[in-house]
């Protein structure tokens, strides 16, 4: 898949929200320097987001989930976002890996979205859906996160608006 690169960025920012080595990084764009603000990036290992046919859109403020197959609804998912010092960030991500029994608060699942440290996932705290609770990742119920999982591939686009 190709990153353009936002304002700030540096390789190893790309390398850590991708969890792409900065060696696989430097293999995949031969000749890459200073970066500069628009260039694309090629991230190895993912798909072309536009080649998968779902898409995710996240409403923090409507505390839902959105599912949609080239453009048509799915299925909308009650979920719990970031409370106020820890809110869940608004912009345009894809998944990026997952990981089966993670353990802990995050239930039967987690899926990476490209910004380190955010997901969304499971929850050993089923009543916490609907609220702001997180710490900015975005909770499911764990049969919700499993459905969602077994239908998106990594690279599917997540839009998480306020």
């Amino acid at each position: 898949m190709i990153h353009i690169v936002k304002p700030g960025e540096t390789l190893s920012i790309i390398s850590a929200n991708y969890r792409v080595s900065l060696r696989r990084l430097y293999a995949a764009n031969p000749g890459v320097g200073h970066l500069q603000v628009g260039q694309h990036i090629q991230i190895p290992g993912l798909p072309e987001p536009s080649s998968i046919p779902y898409s995710i859109q996240i409403s923090v403020g409507k505390r839902r989930l959105t599912l949609f197959n080239n453009g048509r609804l799915v299925k909308i998912f009650p979920i719990a976002v970031g409370k106020m010092l820890t809110q869940t960030p608004s912009g345009d991500y894809v998944i990026v890996n997952r990981q089966y029994n993670p353990g802990g608060p995050f239930g039967v699942l987690w899926m990476s979205l490209s910004k380190q440290g955010y997901g969304i996932h499971g929850t050993n705290d089923p009543s916490s859906i609907g609220k702001a609770v997180s710490h900015g990742c975005v909770r499911m119920y764990n049969r919700d996160v499993i459905q969602l999982a077994d239908m998106v591939p990594n690279g599917t686009r997540v839009m998480i608006r306020p």
